[in-house]
C-alpha cells in the first residue's frame, strides 16, 4: 500500500507523524511519501519536500511565496504520475491543499481530509468545493463531523490527534537548572504548600506575540498587586520566541518587576504545574483542557479585522474548548459596522473566558484571575467545568481510528468508498 500525505504546518506535521506510525504498525511494507516536515520524515515518511518551511499566516506573505507553493504542487503531481498513491491524506492548510486535492482527484486518487479546516466556522461557502475534491474526511470534533454530514459530505468522526501528542510524546520536564529555579519541584509539593504558578501563553506564532504579549504582562502585573504570592511563567515554543519576550519585558518597568520566568519548549511541563493560565487562542487550548487549568483566553485584532471576523464568523467562540463544551457551536454570522470602544464581558457559558478585542482586554482577564486564586469556591466550579468537558472528549486514539480508516479507504471497504477503475486495492 502506498499513501501520499501532506502537512503545511508544524502541528500538521506531528499529527502526520502519529498517523504514519499507526499505518506502519498495521500495514507492513506500507510506502508513505509526502510533504511535510522533520516529525513526519523521522516516523518514516520520504519526503518530497519540507512544505513545513513555508508555513505563512497572513494574505500577502502568501503572495509573495505562491511560486513556491506551485512548484511543490507540481512535485506531487509528478510523485502522482510516477507513482500513484492508493489514497492522498490531507492535514489541514486549506489553501494549498484545495490544489493538492484538485490534483489528486484528477488522477483517480482517492483524497482524505485529516484534520480538516474549519470551513464550518469562516467559509461554509466552501462546503461545495470540499465535497467536489475531497472523498472522505476524518473528523476531529463531533460538532464538525454532523456539519460535514449534513452538508452531504462522507465522515468519520476520529477524535482529534492533539491528545494522542499529549499521550505518546510528552515534552521534557523542567530540570533542576531551569530559570524557573524555586518553582522546580512544585509537581510533587503539597497542593497547599504551592505558590500559584499563573502560565503565559502568547502564542506560537510572531504575529500573535507581538499583538498579544503587551496585554498578557499587563494582566500580569494587575494579578500580582492583588495576589502577591502568585508566580509567573511564559511558555514559549522555541528560543527565538523566548528572546522576543524577554526582550519586552526587559524593556517594561512594570513587567522587570515581576520575576517572571521564560521557558522555551517547555510547555506541557509548566502546564502540568500550572494553577491557571492566560492564553492566546489556539490548540494550547486542547493541552490546558487536557490538564484541567481553568484558562483565560486573549486575541487582540484591529479594527478592519474585527469588522471582517464578525461578518465571516459562524462559531460562536473561537476557543476549541469552549465551542466543544457549548450546546450550539455553529451559529449564525453576527456582523457589526464598528467594533466595540470598550471590551465587554466574556460570554458566561465559555469554560474558558474569552476576549477577542480590539481593546486590552487586561482587566477583565487579571478579574478572572484573581478570583481563581483568591476563592477557592469560585476555583473549584471553574475546575469542575473544566473537567466535565475533559472527561468528555480528551481522550486519545485519533491517530489509530485515523488508519483504519485510511487502510479501509485505500482498500475500497469504507462503506461509500470505491477504488478507481485500474487501481490496485491495499
Amino acid at each position: 500500500m502506498r499513501v501520499f500525505l501532506s502537512a503545511g504546518e508544524p502541528s500538521g506535521d506531528h499529527h502526520a507523524a502519529l498517523l504514519v506510525r499507526e499505518l506502519r504498525a498495521r500495514v507492513p511494507g506500507v510506502e508513505c511519501i509526502g510533504l511535510g516536515g522533520p516529525s513526519m520524515e523521522a516516523a518514516g515518511c520520504r519526503l518530497v519536500a519540507d512544505l513545513t518551511r513555508l508555513a505563512v499566516m497572513w494574505f500577502l506573505r502568501v503572495i509573495l511565496s505562491i511560486h513556491r507553493f506551485v512548484d511543490l504542487a507540481r512535485q506531487a503531481e509528478r510523485s502522482f504520475l510516477d507513482s500513484p498513491p492508493d489514497v492522498c491524506v490531507l492535514v489541514d492548510f486549506p489553501g494549498f491543499h484545495w490544489w493538492l486535492a484538485w490534483r489528486a482527484k484528477r488522477h483517480g486518487i482517492p483524497v482524505v481530509f485529516y484534520c480538516p479546516p474549519q470551513i464550518w466556522a469562516w467559509a461554509s461557502w466552501r462546503a461545495a468545493k470540499m465535497r467536489r475534491l475531497v472523498d472522505h474526511i476524518l473528523a476531529a470534533l463531533p460538532f464538525e463531523h454532523e456539519w460535514f454530514l449534513a452538508q452531504g459530505m462522507t465522515s468519520t468522526l476520529v477524535g482529534h490527534p492533539f491528545f494522542d501528542d499529549l499521550a505518546g510524546h510528552p515534552q521534557p520536564g523542567l530540570l533542576a537548572g531551569s530559570v524557573l529555579g524555586p518553582l522546580h519541584g512544585l509537581r510533587s509539593a503539597a497542593a497547599e504548600d504551592r505558590p500559584p504558578l499563573v502560565l503565559l501563553l502568547p502564542g506560537s506564532r510572531t504575529q500573535e506575540i507581538e499583538g498579544n504579549i503587551s496585554s498578557i504582562l499587563r494582566t500580569a502585573a494587575i494579578v500580582k498587586r492583588r495576589v502577591p504570592e502568585a508566580r509567573f511563567a511564559v511558555a514559549a515554543l522555541h528560543e527565538r520566541h523566548a528572546r522576543r519576550v524577554r526582550e519586552v519585558i526587559a524593556s517594561s518597568a512594570e513587567s522587570r518587576g515581576l520575576g517572571i520566568a521564560v521557558e522555551a519548549g517547555k510547555t506541557q511541563a509548566l502546564i502540568s504545574i500550572a494553577t491557571t493560565a492566560v492564553a492566546v487562542s489556539g490548540s494550547v487550548s486542547l493541552e490546558l483542557l487536557a490538564a484541567r487549568v481553568p484558562s483565560v483566553i486573549v486575541y487582540r485584532i484591529n479594527g478592519f479585522a474585527y469588522v471582517v471576523q464578525s461578518v465571516l464568523r459562524h462559531a460562536r467562540f473561537i476557543t476549541l474548548v469552549n465551542l466543544l463544551a457549548c450546546r450550539e457551536p455553529i451559529v449564525p454570522a453576527r456582523p457589526v459596522l464598528l467594533p466595540p470602544r470598550t471590551v465587554p464581558p466574556a460570554d458566561p457559558e465559555a469554560v474558558f473566558p474569552e476576549y477577542l478585542s480590539v481593546g486590552d482586554p487586561a482587566d477583565r482577564v487579571a478579574g478572572h484571575v484573581i478570583e481563581w486564586l483568591r476563592n477557592p469556591v469560585a476555583f473549584a466550579r471553574a475546575r469542575a467545568r473544566v473537567d466535565a468537558v475533559a472527561a468528555r472528549v480528551a481522550h486519545p486514539g485519533s491517530a489509530a481510528r485515523a488508519a483504519e480508516a485510511v487502510i479501509a479507504i485505500a482498500a475500497g471497504t469504507l462503506p461509500g468508498m470505491v477504488t478507481a477503475p485500474g487501481r490496485r486495492a491495499a
